[in-house]
């Protein structure tokens, strides 16, 4: 049996949160493949309970569980999800970017992976006031950006073979030169990956007009943020993008967007986008404890959704009008 903990989030984390269990609840009572799920409190509504964004009984449990998965948090992010990064060292964020058929998207012929560095770069937070001004610091360093390369290189292996450098080191010499620079130096010691550079805004509007020549692209925090998003947008929305936060020993699993505070409540939420990344949480475990089970239920739980949204049940904001109740209850009766 895996311990799972869940940050149930605010604004849609909730009614995300009680879909995904519904999911992991059915693969009990359907497979050979057990969890044990802990809800936790995080983020806004957690703040203003216990004066914490991140209490500390959260976090003993999130260290005591197998793996993790979080629902959006609101305004207390930074305080949630970047300060687990750093402190369970969750260095790798994976986003995977697919284009299906069934689908609307600007291409159908995407199928990309993003591997942002987690824990450096302007998302450190250091901050501070000078006179009139403001001031940021952007920290990169080679042991990071060499680690993130590493694994880019690795999820290469495994694809077609291209690994694209995003920076902008024609303008932040040091930075961005430090970064591209390690890639490089780590792209040695895979000669079978073609290995490219590329500037991030350049890679911006390539996402736009051909994502198809993409395979993984890695970079830094702040860019691998925008990018990410901009390519979830690219093959269909938000709603469906899942993502992983990575280190050696621990992992966890979230959508891509925000508590969407606007439609929270509405029981109109896309729960794709959690439902996928407990999709790459199985696969996770799976590698993790060499556990064949985990890799068998990802595919059909991720196989279920596909045909799910093919046979014309989707949320309205991929063109449909089912409930996250009623799509929720689609997967589960089908798994």
């Amino acid at each position: 049996m895996y311990k799972i903990s869940l940050i149930t989030g605010d604004g849609i984390g909730p009614e995300l949160s009680d879909s995904v269990t519904s999911v992991l609840e059915t693969i009990n009572d359907k497979f050979d493949l057990k969890f044990d799920i802990s809800k936790l409190p995080a983020g806004d509504a957690a703040l203003r309970d216990t004066g914490k964004a991140l209490p500390d009984e959260t976090v003993a449990t999130i260290k005591n569980s197998d793996a993790c998965l979080k629902a959006p948090v609101g305004e207390s992010a930074a305080d949630v999800i970047v300060v687990l990064r750093r402190m369970l060292d969750l260095y790798a964020n994976i986003r995977p970017a697919k284009s299906y058929p069934f689908m609307p998207a600007i291409s159908n012929d995407v199928d990309l992976v993003i591997v942002r560095e987690n824990t450096e770069d302007l998302y450190t937070g250091k901050e501070f006031s000078l006179g009139d001004s403001a001031v940021a610091l952007k920290i990169i360093s080679e042991r990071a950006s060499k680690r993130i390369a590493k694994r880019a290189f690795e999820i290469a292996m495994q694809r077609d073979k291209k690994v694209t450098c995003v920076h902008k080191k024609n303008v932040m010499r040091i930075t961005d030169g430090l970064f591209a620079k390690s890639c490089r130096e780590v792209g040695l010691d895979y000669p079978d990956v073609e290995f490219e550079e590329m500037y991030v805004d350049a890679c911006a509007m390539d996402l736009i007009r051909r994502p198809f020549r993409f395979d993984v692209i890695v970079t830094t925090n702040l860019y691998g943020d925008i990018l990410s998003d901009e390519s979830s947008e690219v093959v269909g929305g938000l709603g469906m993008a899942a993502s992983s936060n990575v280190g050696d020993n621990f992992a966890i699993f979230e959508p891509v967007h925000g508590a969407a505070f606007d439609i929270a409540g509405q029981n109109i939420a896309n729960p794709v986008s959690m439902i996928f990344s407990a999709k790459l949480m199985l696969d996770w475990l799976g590698h993790k404890h060499n556990d064949s089970k985990c890799f068998e239920v990802s595919e059909k739980l991720v196989n279920t959704v596909h045909t799910a949204i093919k046979n014309g049940c989707k949320t309205r904001d991929v063109g449909g009008n089912q409930s996250t109740t009623e799509f929720t209850k689609e997967i589960t009766d089908n798994l």
